[in-house]
């Protein structure tokens, strides 16, 4: 595998090379927002320079916006491995769209139904699920994980599966502890049981090629400001059902799947840095066609990511007082992304990430909405934690610096 060269790397992101007062800017917030490189930049600028009109006239800027729209449709297709490009929702972010079609979904149960939700899981895959459990007169099942380990037992989900279950709601990747979880072995279980699987994949989509037809769920769900594009969210859902799934839209929308999710005017401008962003991926990968390059890309951004992962990791293990909140060892590095979380005994993550702001680097603290997953861990009280969370485009030297950051932090 031929390494990642990361000042070509870094020479593609407008962002990175900017500084303050003199000092370079320190992107760590990535789980939050990632940067975007020109592509993305010009894309969006093309479209709305050149093609700024609404969907079906059928005038020279109305037939190009069409044409664009379907060209992102298909590279969303590819960007999953679905099907089908009718299998593609495309909206504000992962949150809307699942508000959206949680309300659409929830039609079909009934009163005494089962739902199953994750203690591991960004708010936007628990609210909406929750609301709709409220309406419907849903039952409410969690499936937990173990806050030693801050991965799923084997049997989590078989301890709460049962034949009232008709969905069962988990993340890919945690927004908190950075843990890979066994989505296609949960998802098997699920649909044996006879319940739907919905799967937020924001924070998995960034470092890994997802393959939702290997993976075995019914919807998946990302947002592309995640994964080096704007702000939008994409929607993956098997055909059968998205066309028996009620949406709620206006009238003159249309009933084909994917699309009649996708309400109101959509903004052309996102979805051609969508595309912008799937391109810039492409360039990293090999193959005659763009889901082989696209999976073949992650390959190469995966394998320079975990080695800068466990630089971080072994820089933070050894710092008196400090716990990190996921997978520490260098041998599972596959089984989590690099979103690292940890606490610092005595300190509040507040205070740390003031301190890290006045050296330019950016990172998140509190609990980033992840709340099931704080709380469980029994971080709620205590502030939360400090989240640093890296991408391909960040270096060894910049770890190296937030760990001298933190030195000095500690000492203060």
């Amino acid at each position: 595998m031929k390494p990642l060269a990361i000042a070509h790397v870094r020479s593609q992101f407008p962002a990175l090379s900017l500084a303050d007062e003199g000092r370079a800017r320190v992107y760590l917030d990535n789980p939050a927002g990632t940067q975007v490189p020109q592509q993305v930049v010009t894309r969006m600028t093309g479209a709305l320079s050149g093609i700024n009109a609404n969907h079906g006239g059928l005038f020279r800027t109305s037939v190009a916006a069409d044409a664009l729209d379907a060209e992102v449709h298909q590279a969303l297709a590819d960007f999953y491995n679905a099907a089908s490009a009718d299998e593609i929702a495309v909206g504000q972010n992962m949150t809307t769209l699942t508000f959206a079609f949680s309300r659409g979904l929830g039609r079909r149960f009934q009163p005494g139904d089962e739902i199953v939700l994750s203690r591991m899981d960004h708010d936007a895959n628990v609210s909406p699920w929750l609301l709709m459990a409220k309406d419907r007169g849903l039952r409410v099942r969690w499936m937990d994980f173990d806050p030693e380990t801050y991965e799923f037992p084997d049997d989590a989900l078989e301890r709460v599966l049962s034949a009232e279950t008709r969905l069962v709601a988990l993340g890919y990747a945690s927004n908190c502890t950075g843990t890979v979880n066994e989505v296609k072995r949960f998802a098997a279980q699920a649909r044996q049981a006879g319940a739907l699987v919905y799967v937020d994949a924001v924070q998995f989509a960034p470092h890994g090629a997802i393959d939702v037809q290997d993976l075995g769920a019914d919807v998946v769900v990302s947002s592309s400001y995640k994964w080096f594009g704007p702000h939008m969210g994409m929607l993956w859902g098997r055909r059968a059902l998205l066309e028996d799934t009620f949406a709620y839209k206006v009238r003159p929308a249309g009933n084909e799947p994917g699309h009649k999710f996708e309400t109101g005017t959509g903004s052309i401008e996102g979805k051609a840095g969508v595309l912008g962003a799937i391109e810039y991926l492409e360039q990293f990968g090999r193959g005659a066609t763009r889901r082989e390059r696209l999976v073949s890309a992650w390959g190469v951004l995966a394998d320079y990511e975990r080695r800068l992962t466990q630089r971080l990791i072994d820089g933070l293990v050894p710092v008196k007082g400090l716990t990190v909140r996921g997978i520490t060892s260098a041998n599972a590095g596959h089984r989590r992304v690099p979103t690292v979380s940890f606490t610092v005994e005595g300190r509040h993550p507040d205070d740390l990430a003031r301190h890290f702001a006045g050296d330019n680097i950016f990172v998140w603290s509190g609990h980033n909405y992840a709340i099931e997953p704080i709380a469980r861990m029994g971080l709620t009280e205590r502030g939360g934690v400090l989240r640093v969370g890296l991408a391909h485009y960040n270096t060894e030297a910049e770890v190296d610096q937030f760990l001298a950051s933190l030195a000095r932090a500690l000492k203060s």
